[in-house]
């Protein structure tokens, strides 16, 4: 399971690159996370179900229609921004498209629960101002998917 976080409000080149990332996600077998809103998630869940995939939206709400249309499973929990915990705790990695605070708080809560967090044109960050960066940046939706990927077989290797 990867999640896939950003903003309910995006440009057209992270709906795109969210698009992306979805499609290949489902092509490589993945079940897609997200908050189940519009924006990236919308994107998001429209490119995983364009390509069969299954899209997991974890709603800040009581009402599972107010999920976007390509959301699979809608989970319902009245429990507004709260659910961004729940969001990135389901996942074995996030991928971050843009964003704005929202986004910054579940990336944190990632990084908090040792989750590994991929970004695409969103948030830099240090631990206390010191380098590296905790978050894999990446230029593509295609390298954002393959990080992923493959920090999510590292993670499983040494979870052994």
């Amino acid at each position: 399971m990867i999640a896939v976080i950003g903003g309910s409000e995006c440009s057209q080149e992270e709906a795109r690159a969210a698009e992306n990332i979805g499609r290949l996600l489902a092509q490589h077998g993945a079940i897609v996370v997200c908050g189940g809103l519009g924006g990236v998630m919308e994107a998001v869940c429209r490119g995983a179900h364009a390509a069969g995939g299954l899209t997991v939206g974890i709603l800040p709400g009581n009402d599972r229609s107010d999920a976007n249309r390509w959301v699979s499973m809608a989970i319902a929990t009245g429990v507004g921004q709260a659910r961004n915990i729940a969001v990135v705790r389901s996942a074995d990695a996030v991928i971050a498209v843009g964003g704005s605070y929202g986004t910054l708080s579940e990336i944190a809560f990632a990084l908090n629960s040792k989750i590994p967090v991929v970004a695409l044109g969103s948030w830099w960050l240090s631990e206390r101002g010191v380098e590296p960066n905790p978050v894999c940046e990446v230029s593509s939706a295609e390298d954002a998917v393959e990080t992923a990927l493959r920090l999510v077989g590292g993670r499983k290797e040494d979870s052994r």
